[in-house]
Protein backbone atom coordinates (compact mmCIF):
# COMPACT_ATOMS: atom_id res chain seq x y z
CA UNK A 1 0.00 0.00 0.00
CA UNK A 2 1.79 3.15 -1.28
CA UNK A 3 2.43 5.83 1.48
CA UNK A 4 1.80 2.98 4.33
CA UNK A 5 4.37 1.85 6.35
CA UNK A 6 4.04 -0.56 9.87
CA UNK A 7 6.57 0.31 12.81
CA UNK A 8 6.62 -0.76 16.22
CA UNK A 9 3.80 1.05 18.40
CA UNK A 10 5.35 2.82 20.74
CA UNK A 11 4.23 5.06 23.88
CA UNK A 12 3.89 8.30 21.62
CA UNK A 13 1.32 6.33 19.90
CA UNK A 14 -1.15 5.81 22.58
CA UNK A 15 -3.57 8.55 22.22
CA UNK A 16 -4.02 8.00 18.56
CA UNK A 17 -4.13 3.81 19.08
CA UNK A 18 -6.39 4.35 22.34
CA UNK A 19 -8.64 6.69 20.24
CA UNK A 20 -8.82 4.41 16.99
CA UNK A 21 -9.53 1.45 19.70
CA UNK A 22 -12.69 3.29 21.19
CA UNK A 23 -13.89 3.74 17.20
CA UNK A 24 -14.03 -0.05 16.94
CA UNK A 25 -15.73 -0.06 20.22
CA UNK A 26 -18.52 2.14 19.21
CA UNK A 27 -19.43 0.80 15.74
CA UNK A 28 -20.42 -2.35 17.82
CA UNK A 29 -19.15 -5.31 16.42
CA UNK A 30 -15.32 -5.50 17.58
CA UNK A 31 -15.37 -6.53 21.24
CA UNK A 32 -17.53 -7.02 24.46
CA UNK A 33 -15.64 -3.82 25.56
CA UNK A 34 -16.81 -1.18 25.04
CA UNK A 35 -14.16 1.69 26.80
CA UNK A 36 -10.76 1.81 25.67
CA UNK A 37 -8.52 0.99 28.88
CA UNK A 38 -6.04 3.42 29.64
CA UNK A 39 -2.79 3.58 28.47
CA UNK A 40 -1.28 1.79 31.52
CA UNK A 41 -3.85 -1.07 31.36
CA UNK A 42 -3.15 -1.50 27.51
CA UNK A 43 0.36 -1.35 27.62
CA UNK A 44 0.17 -4.07 30.62
CA UNK A 45 -1.53 -6.87 28.70
CA UNK A 46 -0.32 -6.84 25.21
CA UNK A 47 3.10 -8.48 24.41
CA UNK A 48 5.93 -5.39 24.19
CA UNK A 49 7.38 -7.34 20.54
CA UNK A 50 4.20 -7.66 18.97
CA UNK A 51 2.54 -4.41 18.48
CA UNK A 52 2.59 -2.51 16.33
CA UNK A 53 1.24 0.44 13.81
CA UNK A 54 0.37 1.65 10.50
CA UNK A 55 1.50 5.18 9.67
CA UNK A 56 1.04 7.04 6.78
CA UNK A 57 3.74 9.44 5.31
CA UNK A 58 3.01 12.40 7.93
CA UNK A 59 3.28 9.43 10.64
CA UNK A 60 -0.48 9.52 11.46
CA UNK A 61 -1.02 6.25 13.26
CA UNK A 62 -3.94 4.64 10.73
CA UNK A 63 -4.21 1.26 12.93
CA UNK A 64 -2.82 -1.44 15.00
CA UNK A 65 -2.17 -4.82 16.08
CA UNK A 66 -1.22 -6.48 19.22
CA UNK A 67 -0.73 -9.62 20.71
CA UNK A 68 -1.33 -10.97 24.45
CA UNK A 69 -0.53 -14.17 26.16
CA UNK A 70 -3.14 -16.67 26.56
CA UNK A 71 -2.37 -18.38 29.46
CA UNK A 72 0.99 -18.07 31.93
CA UNK A 73 1.54 -21.79 31.34
CA UNK A 74 4.61 -22.85 29.79
CA UNK A 75 3.00 -25.06 27.05
CA UNK A 76 1.18 -21.98 26.22
CA UNK A 77 4.27 -19.90 25.52
CA UNK A 78 3.86 -19.61 21.38
CA UNK A 79 -0.03 -18.93 21.26
CA UNK A 80 -1.14 -15.18 21.42
CA UNK A 81 -4.17 -13.82 21.14
CA UNK A 82 -4.45 -10.58 19.07
CA UNK A 83 -6.43 -7.53 17.79
CA UNK A 84 -6.54 -5.30 14.66
CA UNK A 85 -8.04 -1.65 14.31
CA UNK A 86 -7.93 0.55 11.99
CA UNK A 87 -9.39 4.13 12.11
CA UNK A 88 -12.39 4.43 10.28
CA UNK A 89 -11.24 6.72 7.70
CA UNK A 90 -8.65 4.36 6.77
CA UNK A 91 -10.67 1.18 6.15
CA UNK A 92 -10.91 -0.58 2.99
CA UNK A 93 -6.95 0.60 1.91
CA UNK A 94 -5.45 -2.59 3.35
CA UNK A 95 -4.02 -0.86 6.73
CA UNK A 96 -5.45 -4.40 8.58
CA UNK A 97 -3.51 -6.46 6.21
CA UNK A 98 -0.54 -4.81 6.23
CA UNK A 99 -0.55 -5.00 10.33
CA UNK A 100 -1.30 -8.74 10.36
CA UNK A 101 1.37 -9.12 7.82
CA UNK A 102 3.43 -8.01 9.84
CA UNK A 103 2.72 -9.54 13.02
CA UNK A 104 2.66 -13.02 11.41
CA UNK A 105 5.83 -12.10 10.65
CA UNK A 106 7.29 -10.83 13.74
CA UNK A 107 5.81 -13.79 16.09
CA UNK A 108 6.89 -16.96 13.53
CA UNK A 109 10.16 -15.18 14.26
CA UNK A 110 9.60 -15.39 18.09
CA UNK A 111 8.82 -19.25 17.64
CA UNK A 112 5.12 -18.44 18.46
CA UNK A 113 2.84 -21.34 16.54
CA UNK A 114 -0.34 -19.74 16.97
CA UNK A 115 -2.31 -16.85 16.99
CA UNK A 116 -5.97 -16.69 17.65
CA UNK A 117 -9.06 -14.49 17.73
CA UNK A 118 -12.58 -14.24 18.93
CA UNK A 119 -14.60 -12.28 16.32
CA UNK A 120 -18.31 -12.09 16.25
CA UNK A 121 -20.16 -13.53 13.47
CA UNK A 122 -21.45 -9.88 12.33
CA UNK A 123 -18.36 -8.76 11.32
CA UNK A 124 -17.95 -9.64 8.33
CA UNK A 125 -15.08 -7.49 6.89
CA UNK A 126 -13.16 -9.05 9.68
CA UNK A 127 -13.74 -12.18 9.43
CA UNK A 128 -12.91 -11.75 5.33
CA UNK A 129 -9.32 -10.54 6.36
CA UNK A 130 -8.65 -13.07 8.63
CA UNK A 131 -9.35 -16.06 6.11
CA UNK A 132 -7.30 -14.15 3.77
CA UNK A 133 -4.21 -14.30 6.26
CA UNK A 134 -4.51 -17.90 6.72
CA UNK A 135 -6.95 -17.60 9.77
CA UNK A 136 -9.24 -20.56 10.14
CA UNK A 137 -12.35 -20.84 11.88
CA UNK A 138 -12.10 -23.50 14.64
CA UNK A 139 -15.58 -23.15 16.63
CA UNK A 140 -17.95 -20.88 17.88
CA UNK A 141 -19.29 -19.97 21.18
CA UNK A 142 -23.26 -19.30 21.18
CA UNK A 143 -24.52 -16.57 23.26
CA UNK A 144 -21.11 -16.42 25.70
CA UNK A 145 -21.60 -12.82 26.31
CA UNK A 146 -23.99 -10.02 26.96
CA UNK A 147 -23.21 -6.81 24.68
CA UNK A 148 -25.30 -3.58 24.57
CA UNK A 149 -28.19 -5.64 26.36
CA UNK A 150 -28.43 -8.48 24.22
CA UNK A 151 -26.48 -12.13 23.62
CA UNK A 152 -23.97 -12.17 21.15
CA UNK A 153 -22.05 -15.18 19.75
CA UNK A 154 -18.04 -15.57 19.10
CA UNK A 155 -16.48 -16.96 16.17
CA UNK A 156 -12.85 -18.66 17.07
CA UNK A 157 -10.51 -18.36 14.67
CA UNK A 158 -6.74 -19.25 14.64
CA UNK A 159 -3.55 -19.16 12.57
CA UNK A 160 -1.24 -22.16 13.08
CA UNK A 161 2.00 -21.22 11.82
CA UNK A 162 3.11 -23.10 8.73
CA UNK A 163 7.07 -22.87 9.72
CA UNK A 164 7.15 -22.79 13.48
CA UNK A 165 6.59 -26.14 15.33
Amino acid sequence: MAGVTVRPMTVADAERVLAIYQAGLDGGDASFETAAPTWAAFDAGRHAAHRFVAVDADDTVLGWVAVSPTSARPVYAGVVEHSVYVDPAARGRGVATLLLDALIAATEAAGIWTIQSGIFPENGASLALHRRAGFRVIGSRERVGRHHGRWRDVMLLERRSPVVG
